[in-house]
């Protein structure tokens, strides 16, 4: 049999709920993604709960808190030990949006489910990868290779490809084929044939009918509209994610029109968010690094975007329209749910959506067709304490203070008595009289006459009096006393707070102002009011979700062409809808499992090791095709001195065999190719590409399917027979290697 592999979904199956999966390959399990919603509901996790001590690696695939959000609270609560692998913009801009959660919910709860620390424990031992790049696990692991790869929908994210054995299972949630600003399309479409795919349903039913520049082209002028007649504008976002997108849309169109609108982006780490951010340029879109490279230019140096982490300083802007990318996007909580309400009831306002929000939220309330007209609200906000309560706080905290002390005193005082074991000779307590003086004359001779003590009553059986004395009882070796490496550890918070006033965090990119925010003790309460807000503002969504379509995912599953899919992360209807389209066109093997359910994908291959004996591999001819070298091989099975498995070179000459075309045409590239060559050529219908006046190339795969994805692909060359028809015909050999 090959490889083993289990996937069993511990959330995000037939719903929009955050993705954890569960994929065991031999025997060692992988988390892939940890993600929570914005709404942070423990119940999600009780799957999670169950296995998270017999996790042995955790991939994490994109920087938001649908893929990372519940990492801290596993590792604090669920018993999660095991190491975690990202990418660094992954694991950079993943810390600062868990940040931002937390300082948003701090503010307006008393947020109990994770602490800072606890952000910082989860991400200090990241492993963090770069693209491609092959990565051995040791151990328990030996034999597995992971490797992220582009997958074009945030900043950093990954497509995971696991292989142990030459069987790779390929993990690709939250992909986009589109090239945009900041971002290369994903690369998934360069996996060919793997032994399981993982993949999601979420867009299985949405069909994306508009091209990127009449989008950008609607966007800008939805947002122009409404600043010319004195709107603003509010865009709920997330922390670092897609709204990077939108920032150099807004930046570009801003630079060209010579608007003079501000724009403010709003975080509690915008400034951080930015500064990150910079320097990651070789993570972005090709464009992006060769503009670079060229002119030094860098994208995210933003002239016409102000960067805020408080509210106060957005109410204190000068009047006037304005455009705010604010956080959360679901307005569940953060400063876009304040904005929001704040603008509501001016219709002049409009509240820019541009991903469909998690379910549940306000923000999913307000994209329902037709909006609602007025929605219940519930504002909190944390106040300083004052007056009497702050009285009392106080008093509180001096009592347990104390307290404190005094069983602190307690311990210390057991600890010595028991560093220095029973005295039998103090037996009986000291007496303290405080109205007599007494001379003491001890019975030991004139040494102890005379000596006057105040208040102080020795016992009868104590030799002298004596003021108390400690022994010092330290351990000594050949190099001295030995000490505690504890007592001079600096503690975690000293060391978080010299950080912050140093201006940042690990690396100083923390802005003193979230800093100081974050380290902010003073005694509070927060208090809650119910509002009913009356939703005058025009309400507008306008995707720029990055992700593929359904019609886009459908073309790459079939370009993939895997053995065996599983599919996850979307609604009911998108799940089976998919899954009956692939059993249909694509894979005789899909899957669509529930939470908890595990299911077999073990392939049906068998793989054996065998070694190549030194003379067959004599006459072997390489042929380099990318990064491998391929040949054929004619041979026959035997065994070597030490009975192991081997291919030899065949006793009787083997019968010829038929030409084989090794490589994967991409019609595209083709094209760019035979224009290189000064050859006329262009897109006809169905996919072909039309060469010259007469020639026409096609396409297609078994029984006549288009695309050629399901197995061997056929190129049919359609014309007559002519001088161009065999030019075309010698430019289209050398794209592939003969054997």
């Amino acid at each position: 049999m090959g490889t083993s592999v289990q996937v069993s979904p511990l959330c995000g199956v037939y719903n929009e709920n955050p993705l954890a999966y569960l994929v065991s390959i031999d025997g060692f399990n992988f988390l892939l993604d940890c993600g929570w919603n914005d709404l942070f509901d423990p119940s999600l996790l009780e799957p999670l709960s169950r296995v998270a001590s017999t996790v042995d690696a955790v991939l994490l695939s994109h920087p938001d808190t649908l893929h990372l959000g519940a990492l801290p609270y596993a590792m604090k609560q669920l018993g999660l030990s095991a190491p975690v692998y990202a990418t660094e913009p992954v694991h950079r801009l993943g810390l600062l949006t868990m940040y931002d959660q937390y300082l948003s919910r701090k503010q307006v709860s008393d947020f109990d489910l994770f602490t800072l620390d606890d952000i910082d424990s989860a991400f200090q031992n990241v492993i963090r990868l770069t693209y491609s790049q092959n990565f051995h696990l040791s151990g328990k692991g030996e034999g597995i290779v992971i490797a992220p790869h582009v997958a074009g929908h945030m900043l950093g994210g990954s497509i995971w490809k696991i292989t142990k054995d030459g069987e790779e299972v390929v993990y690709a949630v939250d992909y986009n084929h589109r090239k945009e600003r900041h971002l290369n399309g994903t690369v998934l479409q360069s996996f060919v044939r793997p032994a399981v795919l993982i993949t999601d349903a979420y867009n299985a039913l949405y069909t994306n009918q508009t091209q990127s520049h009449h989008r950008d082209t609607e966007f800008l002028d939805t947002i122009s509209k409404h600043l010319e007649v004195g709107g603003n504008v509010l865009l709920p976002v997330d922390t670092a994610g897609r709204v990077l997108e939108l920032l150099l849309i807004l930046e570009q169109h801003w630079s060209q029109r010579a608007f003079c609108f501000p724009i403010y982006f709003l975080t509690y780490v915008s400034s951080s968010t930015i500064d990150y951010v910079k320097s990651f340029l070789e993570w972005m879109s090709d464009s992006i690094s060769k503009s670079f490279e060229t002119s030094r230019d860098n994208a995210f140096l933003l002239r016409h975007v102000t960067l805020l982490i408080n509210k106060t300083d957005l109410d204190n802007a000068p009047p006037g329209p304005k455009v705010v990318l604010a956080s959360m996007a679901s307005l569940e909580a953060g400063f876009a749910r304040d904005i929001f309400v704040e603008w509501a009831n001016d219709p002049r306002n409009l509240v820019l959506f541009t991903e469909t929000s998690q379910f549940g939220t306000l923000a999913r309330m307000l994209q329902a067709a037709p909006p609602p007209k007025f929605v219940k609200v519930t504002m909190s906000k944390r106040v300083p304490l004052a007056g009497e309560e702050l009285i009392a706080y106080e008093e509180e905290q001096n009592r347990l203070k104390r307290e404190e002390a005094l069983r602190a005193s307690l311990v210390k005082e057991d600890e010595t008595k028991a560093s220095h074991g029973p005295d039998d000779n103090s037996s009986e307590p000291m007496v303290i009289d405080t109205k007599t003086t007494h001379d003491v004359v001890g019975s030991h001779g004139p040494a102890y006459k005379d000596i006057l003590i105040d208040g102080f009553v020795p016992p009868s059986s104590s030799i002298a009096p004596m003021f108390p004395f400690y022994d010092n009882t330290a351990d000594w070796d050949e190099y001295g006393e030995v000490i505690n490496p504890d007592d001079y550890v600096i503690k975690d918070e000293d060391m978080d707070r010299g950080a912050m006033h140093a201006g940042g965090d690990v690396d100083g990119r923390l802005d003193e102002a979230t800093a100081s925010l974050m380290l902010d003790t003073r005694p509070s309460k927060v208090i809650s009011n119910e509002l009913i807000v009356t939703v005058s503002c025009s309400l507008v969504k306008i995707d720029y979700e990055g992700r593929s379509d359904g019609r886009s995912i459908k073309s790459t599953i079939a370009h993939v062409s895997p053995l065996k899919l599983v599919l996850v992360h979307a609604t009911a209807e998108a799940t089976e809808h998919l899954k009956q389209h692939c059993l249909n066109s694509i894979c005789p093997h899909v899957y669509a499992p529930k939470i908890e359910e595990t299911i077999d994908v073990t392939s049906d291959l068998c793989a054996y090791k065998v070694q190549l004996s030194e003379k067959l591999m004599s006459n072997v001819i390489f042929k380099k095709l990318g990064d491998s070298e391929v040949a054929w091989v004619d041979s026959e099975v035997g065994k070597t001195e030490s009975e192991k498995r081997c291919l030899q070179p065949m006793a009787s000459a083997a019968a010829p065999h038929k030409p084989v075309l090794v490589g994967d045409l991409k019609m595209q590239d083709f094209k760019q190719f035979l224009a290189s060559k000064g050859v006329q050529v262009e897109f006809a219908g169905g996919g072909a590409l039309r060469c010259g006046e007469y020639v026409t190339l096609r396409k297609v795969g078994p029984t006549g399917q288009k695309g050629g994805a399901s197995g061997p692909q056929q190129i049919l060359i359609e014309g007559p027979l002519c001088e161009d028809y065999y030019k075309i015909r010698d430019y289209l050999y050398s794209q592939f290697y003969l054997l």
